[in-house]
């Protein structure tokens, strides 16, 4: 299945870790985590476009304590990788420890 639409990742991507804290008050959270939300949808689009499945890698909104947005790539990682070796012959640098 691919896709943006719907909310939540597929196949379990969605049990990342997230930090818990107490919202402060008069901290604009909302705004930060629309934010996140453009540029994680943007994300996922180029994800699409490259052959990558929204099951396997997706971006997600989230909020930090400050109320910063903030953006979590979840994926496998085979698949991962994959994005890994693919960014790594873009930039010339193949990710392997020197």
């Amino acid at each position: 299945m691919s896709g943006i639409e719907g909310e939540g990742l597929y196949d379990g991507l969605d049990a990342v870790e997230v930090d818990v804290g107490l919202w402060s008050p008069g901290v604009d959270y909302l705004a930060g985590w629309r934010e996140a939300r453009v540029v994680a949808d943007r994300l996922n689009r180029a994800l699409l476009a490259a052959g990558f499945e929204l099951s396997e890698l997706r971006a997600t909104a989230a909020t930090a304590g400050d109320g910063r947005g903030v953006v979590r790539l979840a994926g496998w990682p085979g698949v991962v990788d994959r994005l890994a070796r693919c960014l790594g012959r873009v930039t010339g640098d193949d990710g392997e420890p020197t």
